[in-house]
């Protein structure tokens, strides 16, 4: 998986189609991402305590890796993820722009 936590993605497909956002949770056994702001379901939740209300919040549910592309950091496109070896060490690089992730 080319995505890690604190990327800027881009959605392909889905409800929230063309919209982008950090990614805040991977789940590598079932190729899920979880995105900050987006895929949001809303759930409500009973009172804990006596005298306190229910209420209702929104979680964003994860999606799956193939409806996400990562953005580039200087060109701001969304783009696909190359690998290559600088001073020894595997890097991700921009396909479009060259430049280092």
């Amino acid at each position: 998986m080319d995505i890690k936590k604190g990327d800027m993605i881009k959605v392909l497909a889905g409800k929230n189609r063309g919209k982008t956002g950090k990614v805040i949770m991977i789940d590598q056994k079932s190729d899920r991402v979880s995105v900050e702001g987006l895929n949001l379901y809303k759930k409500h939740v009973r009172p804990k305590r006596q005298g306190e209300k229910g209420q209702t919040i929104e979680l964003s549910r994860p999606m799956n890796v193939s409806n996400i592309m990562l953005v580039c950091s200087s060109c701001h496109k969304a783009t696909r993820v190359g690998h290559r070896l600088d001073n020894k060490i595997k890097v991700r690089f921009c396909r479009k722009c060259q430049a280092t992730i």
